[in-house]
């Protein structure tokens, strides 16, 4: 995350870059010295001494150490004076090549990724595009907009979307990276499907649990599996819910933008991307893009699945008691029975035309799920 300025904050960026040799031009004339006298004393000619000066060779250790013997202040000092220069050289050179890439930049929701602490929050004016240009490539870990496609941008041939809105590949990239971000400071165990399916019968029943109780003991479980799970706010333009992928062919990612939802969406969605994981994972390289409560899924993966995350939260057997349940008390009553949380319940029969969608909604639960306990 950004440390945000203020909106109309401007950081102090001159065009210009100060050679060391402004600073040995100081000295010399408080000494009331002449580049002749100077070169003298370092044993260099006086043709050295002017380059050094106007900053067009560069200072070596060794000249250091007689600008130091000449002059005063440490070899380290001179040094760094260097170096500074140099890195002011490289930021210039590099401020005129993001301004070719403003356009780039510009194809990005540029308010919504201030708003997400993407890039910083400024004034958008010409001056700091090329800034911003710099931030973005920075965020996204690439040198140019070359290497984000290369990147990125196939990466959207990966794509498997469910809903045909979610086609802003600029806005989705900006999300999915949010969730690389985040797997990178984690460190866990390769992928073990065996540990994933002994993690699946543990965490159906966390659904029972309350928000403070099933976070942390549902993170251990994917990560002792070798799950990557975390959590990102969605972002405008994106239409996502929640997205499975592989980070590498060891390391699984449940990434999801369910802020603030009721518990019934919750689990189904987890549910729904444990599912890719569990029967899509053979070739690692598919990014599943979901947003299963708009679903009659016309993609056969996200058909199999939302089937598998509805038989996985009530099983077939079960579920042909849905019907009979038109009250609070059976709902809770068959709730307990097969052992889940009777909103997840109401809202398979809001889903399967069991109950009108008004109804029972008293028994889901509203939560925010927070990073200090996921991702």
């Amino acid at each position: 995350m950004i440390n945000q300025p203020q909106p109309d904050a401007m950081p102090f960026a001159p065009d210009w870059a100060s050679p060391p040799g402004d600073t040995i031009l100081d000295l010399i004339e408080e000494r009331e010295w002449t580049q002749v006298q100077l070169a003298g004393r370092l044993g260099t000619s006086t043709k050295y001494v002017n380059q050094l000066i106007k900053g067009s060779v560069a200072l070596t250790e060794n000249r250091a150490m007689g600008l130091s013997n000449v002059l005063g202040a440490s070899v380290e000092f001179w040094l760094k004076r260097e170096a500074q220069y140099k890195a002011r050289l490289a930021l210039l050179e590099a401020n005129e090549g993001h301004k070719k890439m403003i356009a780039w930049l510009e194809s990005f929701p540029l308010k919504e990724l201030m708003d997400a602490g993407v890039i910083a929050k400024r004034r958008i004016t010409a001056t700091i595009k090329p800034l911003l240009v710099g931030e973005l490539l920075q965020f996204f870990g690439v040198a140019s907009p070359k290497e984000w496609e290369d990147i990125y941008g196939r990466m959207a041939l990966s794509f498997r979307r469910s809903r045909p809105e979610q086609s802003d590949t600029k806005a989705i990239s900006v999300w999915l990276r949010q969730g690389e971000q985040k797997a990178e400071r984690t460190i866990g165990p390769r992928y073990d499907e065996a540990k994933f399916k002994q993690a699946l019968i543990e965490i159906r029943a966390l659904t029972t649990l309350p928000q403070l109780e099933f976070q942390s003991r549902l993170t251990r479980l994917l990560h002792d599996a070798g799950v990557v799970l975390v959590l990102v706010p969605a972002i405008p333009r994106t239409h996502v819910s929640g997205v499975a992928r592989w980070l590498n062919p060891h390391r699984p990612l449940i990434q999801l933008s369910l802020y603030g939802k009721r518990n019934d969406r919750f689990w189904f969605t987890l549910a729904h991307e444990m599912a890719h994981i569990f029967l899509h994972g053979k070739t690692k390289t598919e990014v599943f893009l979901d947003d299963p409560s708009r679903d009659r899924a016309s993609v056969k993966e996200e058909w199999e699945a939302n089937t598998w995350a509805r038989d996985f939260l009530i099983p077939p057997k079960d579920a042909l008691l849905l019907p009979q349940l038109k009250t609070t008390k059976a709902v809770c009553r068959f709730a307990q029975s097969v052992g889940i949380h009777p909103g997840i319940v109401v809202g398979r029969l809001q889903f399967d035309g069991f109950i009108k969608p008004s109804w029972m909604n008293d028994l889901k639960v509203s939560f925010a799920l927070n990073d200090s306990a996921i991702g």
